[in-house]
């Protein structure tokens, strides 16, 4: 049997979030997007999820149109069945990733990241599938003293940290 890799760039603009992961079932859609509304009120986004069987569709929901396109666009340029894409302006993941991995059908979440993205998939006579993913650069260094006064200032102003 052949097995063929890919790497697929996400698109999407620099300020958008992004969470890439996978789940199991058509309800997966709505369940992704009732979890944003109730956790990220605020927030512009968009939820795709591939369907692997039946029509093998993606399916979409969102409260935006530009971030419900962009992850319908990514969701159908990977093609990797069962996963999802969920893309967030004006909330960071950190504000719902946890509420995400208790959705009963989500198996495993990829990435959260603003970062590059690179997906990289299989592909078999049966479909395609993630087998990782590559979310940002190499590390430069290792941080210093002041690196990491910097960081914590940092949290501080996200008002992660006290």
């Amino acid at each position: 049997m052949d097995l063929r890799f890919e790497r697929v760039a996400l698109e999407k603009p620099e300020h958008v979030n992004v969470i890439v992961g996978q789940a199991h079932f058509i309800k997966t859609v709505e369940d992704l997007h009732e979890t944003l509304a109730t956790h990220t009120p605020a927030a512009k986004f968009g939820v795709a999820f591939v369907e692997s069987s039946g029509p093998c569709l993606v399916r979409v929901s969102g409260n935006d149109a530009a971030m419900s396109e962009l992850a319908a666009r990514n969701a159908f340029r990977i093609g990797a069945g069962h996963t999802f894409y969920i893309f967030l302006d004006g909330a960071f993941p950190i504000a719902v990733l946890n509420a995400i991995k208790e959705v009963q059908e989500v198996c495993l979440v990829y990435c959260a990241t603003a970062n590059p993205l690179e997906i990289i998939v299989a592909e078999s006579a049966q479909g395609r599938g993630i087998m990782g993913v590559i979310d940002g650069q190499a590390p430069k260094g290792i941080e210093t003293d002041e690196d990491k006064a910097k960081r914590k200032e940092l949290l501080r102003q996200f008002g992660y940290k006290a």
